[in-house]
């Protein structure tokens, strides 16, 4: 059984942000492979799923970012998900619009999300798909909350396509299949 966590904030406020971009990459996901997220539970929105013959449980915490780590432990409390099974989908101002960085494991990098799910699990041994939204200019609070120009949306929706497809290839290979054929990858 996988987990995957897209990560970001809930409400409409927040809807299309850079931060929410992990919430998109799942909502893609979801529709992907025909997995209605439509559960609340675990401190999140949740579906369950199959893909490529393994179960998958679609999450999307509802915490805010910085409490993720609460939602991500109680389903894999629940359910017994091993932490290589966990793949977090999630923005990244290090990395610039229209790339993508899979690892398998690592530090938080400064991002609050990803503190606090390392925070929760005692591991920074999961798998994770980063997705650029770009350095921020002047404020990161407003950076990270604020909305992509037209064109670097149409950019990050080709990421989060090839975000799905990373994904399929961490659960059916592993995450060093996924970095091997996806690391390289720059959409324009």
């Amino acid at each position: 059984m996988f987990l995957i966590v897209g990560l970001g904030n809930p409400g409409k406020e927040y809807a299309n942000t850079r931060h929410n971009v992990g919430f998109d990459a799942v909502d893609l996901i979801a529709n992907r492979y025909n997995v209605d997220i439509n559960r609340l539970k675990f401190r999140g929105m949740y579906g369950e799923g199959n893909i490529g013959g393994n179960k998958v449980i679609l999450l999307k915490p509802t915490t805010f970012m910085n409490l993720s780590g609460e939602s991500v432990r109680e389903v894999v409390n629940f359910y017994k998900i091993k932490n290589e099974n966990i793949i977090v989908l999630y923005d990244d101002v290090d990395l610039e619009v229209g790339r993508i960085r899979i690892r398998a494991k690592g530090s938080s990098g400064g991002h609050n999300g990803i503190k606090s799910i390392i925070y929760h699990l005692g591991t920074e041994d999961f798998p994770r798909i980063k997705i650029g939204v770009g350095k921020a200019e002047r404020d990161m609070v407003n950076h990270v909350l604020g909305r992509f120009s037209k064109e670097d949306r149409e950019i990050v929706d080709k990421c989060i396509k090839v975000c799905t497809d990373a994904t399929e290839t961490i659960i059916k290979d592993n995450a060093e299949s996924a970095m091997n054929k996806y690391n390289s990858f720059k959409a324009d």
